[in-house]
């Protein structure tokens, strides 16, 4: 199967009965830079934290004081808090979003679930063995399959098996950018029809909207054009329904229908 890299420019509760973990290799203020508008005038262009895309750090902070952090599963609270100070912490989705996959994955009654990204399938076991000790408290290990390694190997390891060809009912992608397409191509051969695959940092801390020549931090700037890749290809694509929502940085669910 072919991969696509376009050239780029200069933590939730287990509910499901099998769960296949692909681990792949503080929350952000907003921050402003200037464009030029068609008048000329300088007018800002605001980047927002990648924990919320809520403009009004008041208003998601209600949120969270009054329907998140109530009813945060224990496991989950002394998962959020051992990685709170960890490096990696950014790269972690935010509680909210865990609340609502929490609530999607009941919903659903996904019981093959996969998830590719940090603290999933990964190249490095060390993120699992972070969480593990939460994981084997709530009971679960024994329902997670951890494969160490790239995704796209493992990825085209699976869909060697007929038997996961339509097999898995739900999938979380929280990972390298560069791979997303690759990724999708391989995964609707692996979820089932009427199965659901989740992409997480669609909206790329609101970067998708931005003008090309909008001065973005160099992180964003870079894997930018993989981000919008990713949401043309979902949205020409006839096998799917989509469905993108503004929780954490983007969240775009598609839901196999052919």
């Amino acid at each position: 199967m072919p991969t696509v890299s376009p050239p780029p420019r200069p933590a939730k509760t287990l509910e499901a009965d099998h769960i296949v973990l692909l681990q792949q290799t503080s929350t952000q203020r907003k921050t402003t830079t200037t464009m030029a508008s068609q008048n000329g005038q300088q007018r800002p262009h605001q980047v927002v934290g990648h924990k919320s895309l809520l403009q009004s750090d008041a208003l998601y902070q209600y949120i969270l004081d009054t329907s998140v952090l109530p009813r945060e599963p224990e496991c989950m609270k002394e998962l959020r808090q051992i990685t709170a100070n960890d490096p990696m912490n950014i790269m972690s989705i935010s509680v909210d979003e865990g609340q609502f996959l929490n609530m999607l994955l009941k919903l659903t009654r996904a019981k093959k679930t996969m998830e590719i990204g940090i603290l999933a399938m990964d190249i490095n076991r060390k993120c699992y063995e972070v969480g593990l000790p939460t994981i084997q408290k709530a009971g679960v290990a024994h329902k997670i399959d951890f494969r160490e390694g790239p995704a796209l190997p493992v990825l085209d390891q699976l869909l060697q098996d007929e038997t996961n060809h339509g097999s898995f009912d739900f999938v979380f992608v929280d990972a390298d950018k560069e791979n997303y397409v690759n990724y999708h191509r391989r995964l609707l051969d692996l979820v089932k029809v009427g199965g659901l695959i989740a992409y997480d940092n669609t909206l790329w801390s609101g970067a998708v909207a931005a003008p090309p020549d909008a001065p973005l931090p160099g992180y964003l700037r870079h894997y930018l054009d993989f981000v919008l890749l990713l949401n043309q290809e979902l949205a020409a694509d006839p096998r799917i329904e989509i469905c993108q929502l503004p929780v954490g940085d983007g969240v775009t669910l598609c839901r196999r229908i052919r």
